[in-house]
């Protein structure tokens, strides 16, 4: 489960290489107000560009140089509008990226390896430049609190657009869901459970647990590191397991416990503060053919009494049966997986699963399918499900009518635009900026650097 990759070491030698630049550095790639861009800094920022996996572009540091004197400008003016940050928001952010790099690392030891530091002294580290962070985001937000986009503003944004530039769309659908998981019985789980608890007699015997979890566990991601789950605190894992971690002492081992992924039983391994380090042994059960035939049993008894309703409530059927978490408390509406942020239920037919479209392209608006079986394509894991064609959009041109919601928050994204725009244009006469003159050529920085500023580089 938290296995390190080449891809990872490699991410922690950029870091540790960069971060000891930065000591070494003292060169001022820019001036703006009273705040400095150190050349370390930006050298950080593109190690850390490289390591996601990007090809090497030098131009990349012309964009980060611009995001840093944003980012300054916008955290000098939060000072003087009184814009602040709770201590305690940078402290969370703080540590979920910790935890991001702690898990991908598979320990916290590992991590103080690579980065030849402690996680203490590295959040020390991150602490500055994050809170600036999270101030400038906060101004970003004031400075845009006001902007409303009325129906007014949509129809001449859209009046605006030339009509050969108008955006087509593609055949969009909406489609709502009631999944119906198969579910073992008491019986059928038992012979998981006890799985799992002959496992965990062989432990307490004596024999290895690290052994025991290579040759058992069906976590396979932590199977291969002998169960070993790294260090996590109290939000990284499901609550069943948190219960158990944090009520032991360094080498004691768990009852077998339940949660969405099967039986398992644990074994702390070090305590440090809120933080446990555990290594564990997964036992998944199997879905059974008898699992299945009740899951179809009970969507078709589900179907028959929405037909016998004339006018069914979808919504209440879903939130009522439904087993998908993130469907049934949206009504049982799928959401575009494109564009999950603004939570829209219109989907390009071309991005439906393979097996929805085939059901939904024979269905009328307004019905619901008959129960059908799915596979779930990562997991493979069965489901039946009924399905709801709630609208069909044809292919069509832009236009008002059809696509007044997308038009808005396009209209609404070009006014949050410009209005930052304006505001960084005002900003900037006003703000002492000096720029080094390896920067000064950059596109990104065209609006940064002024004639003063390029005569003041020539005579230096």
């Amino acid at each position: 489960m938290r296995k390190i990759g080449l891809s990872l070491l490699t991410t922690l030698i950029f870091l540790s290489a960069a971060h000891a630049q930065k000591r070494a550095l003292d060169k001022i790639a820019a001036v703006v107000g009273n705040s400095i861009v150190l050349q370390s800094d930006i050298e950080l920022q593109y190690a850390q560009y490289l390591v996601s996996g990007q090809q090497p572009n030098p131009s990349i540091k012309c964009l980060i140089l611009q995001n840093q004197l944003t980012q300054k400008l916008l955290a000098q003016q939060a000072v003087i509008d009184s814009v602040q940050v709770k201590d305690e928001d940078v402290d969370a952010e703080v540590d979920r990226r910790m935890r991001s790099f702690i898990q991908r690392a598979g320990s916290q030891d590992r991590l103080e390896q690579f980065l030849g530091r402690s996680v203490i002294q590295y959040k020390d580290e991150l602490r500055p430049d994050i809170k600036e962070s999270l101030i400038a985001q906060r101004m970003r937000s004031k400075i845009t609190e006001k902007v409303n986009t009325t129906p007014q503003d949509v129809t001449k944004y859209f009046n605006a657009i030339p009509k050969d530039s108008l955006r087509s769309y593609n055949k969009e659908v909406e489609v709502g869901e009631i999944v119906f998981n198969p579910k073992l019985n008491k019986e059928e789980k038992e012979f998981y459970k006890q799985k799992a608890e002959d496992l965990r007699a062989r432990v307490k015997k004596g024999e290895d647990f690290a052994t025991l979890a290579r040759l058992y566990s069906q976590d396979q991601q932590s199977a291969v590191e002998g169960g070993d789950l790294g260090f996590f605190d109290r939000q990284q894992m499901v609550k069943e397991f948190t219960a158990n971690a944090f009520k032991l002492k360094a080498g004691e081992v768990s009852p077998v416990f339940e949660s969405d992924f099967g039986f398992h039983f644990l074994q702390v391994i070090e305590r440090r503060g809120e933080q446990v380090h555990a290594r564990h042994i997964l036992i998944t059960p199997v879905t059974t053919q008898s699992s299945l035939d009740r899951a179809h049993t009970t969507a078709d008894s589900v179907y028959k009494a929405m037909l016998a309703i004339k006018k069914f409530d979808f919504s209440a059927a879903a939130s009522f049966y439904s087993d998908d978490k993130e469907s049934k408390f949206n009504g049982g509406m799928m959401l575009n997986a494109d564009n999950v942020q603004t939570r829209t239920t219109y989907i390009p037919t071309d991005k439906l699963d393979p097996q929805v479209a085939l059901i939904t392209d024979t269905m009328k608006v307004g019905s619901v399918s008959k129960p059908a079986l799915f596979t779930d394509a990562q997991t493979g894991k069965k489901s039946y499900k009924i399905l709801y064609l709630k609208s069909v959009t044809n292919a069509h041109k832009a236009n008002l009518e059809q696509d007044f919601a997308k038009l808005k928050e396009e209209a609404n994204n070009d006014k949050l635009t410009r209005t930052i725009s304006q505001w960084f244009d005002k900003r900037r006469k006003e703000t002492f900026i000096k720029i080094d003159p390896e920067y000064q050529s950059c596109p990104p920085l065209k609006g940064w650097v002024t004639a003063e500023t390029t005569a003041q580089a020539k005579t230096e």
